[in-house]
């Protein structure tokens, strides 16, 4: 585990739109995650956020393109792929990342990925944000998509402040 991403100021973004698309599989984890997620946002003083249920970790790049061609100006997926004992993580892990990754592209958007990849629930817990764990991916994953608005927004003329 790394336990030590990097500490990144949130600029101000307000006025953008931000969506947190989360998997509805170990809900408990992905509420975690959700509120990571919102206080980066909330940092960078985005109010207007929706936030999106999908049946797993496998519906998000398609949930993901759907709100950043309806207005969205970034988003952060979120969820959890359990390894268990057939071949299924392997493709579910492959075509969430690289579905996510091609959206992003293709839309030239940002979109944080907390999708969280374990080998069991305790690892899962541990990057959660909660009680007792160590890492907060929903934070540090909405914090990677703000910083790629704010860089894109900076480049295109469009950031000001």
């Amino acid at each position: 585990m790394s336990g030590n991403s990097p500490r990144i100021k949130t600029s101000d973004l307000s006025g953008a739109r931000a969506a947190i698309i989360s998997a509805r599989w170990h809900s408990e984890i992905c509420d975690q995650l959700i509120l990571g997620a919102k206080r980066a946002i909330t940092e960078a003083k985005i109010s207007d956020v929706t936030v999106h249920e999908v049946p797993g970790s496998f519906e998000l790049p398609l949930a993901a393109k759907y709100v950043l061609e309806n207005g969205a100006d970034m988003a952060v997926v979120l969820g959890v792929v359990l390894r268990g004992e057939t071949p299924h993580f392997d493709y579910v892990c492959r075509g969430v990342t690289d579905g996510i990754m091609q959206v992003s592209l293709e839309l030239v958007k940002p979109i944080g990925f907390g999708v969280l990849t374990v080998d069991n629930i305790e690892q899962a817990i541990s990057r959660s944000g909660g009680p007792g764990s160590k890492e907060d991916k929903g934070y540090d994953s909405a914090i990677a998509a703000l910083e790629l608005l704010r860089l894109g927004r900076q480049l295109d003329g469009r950031f000001t402040k």
